[in-house]
């Protein structure tokens, strides 16, 4: 077993309209570290589009 994976619980994630699992900020705080990919639901305030934190 891969010691870094993270056990998803209830609230982690839904899936939306098409299928995908989309993360919620409850996993992000979870995982604790941001990984810069524009996360719809982001917990550190990354903004992709300015590779900055707000």
């Amino acid at each position: 077993m891969d010691n870094n994976k993270i056990a998803l619980e209830e609230g982690d994630f839904y899936v939306n309209e098409q299928g995908y699992r989309v993360f919620t900020e409850q996993y992000h705080l979870k995982r604790g570290y941001c990984c810069k990919n524009g996360c719809k639901h982001c917990a550190y305030g990354y903004d992709k589009k300015t590779d900055t934190f707000k």
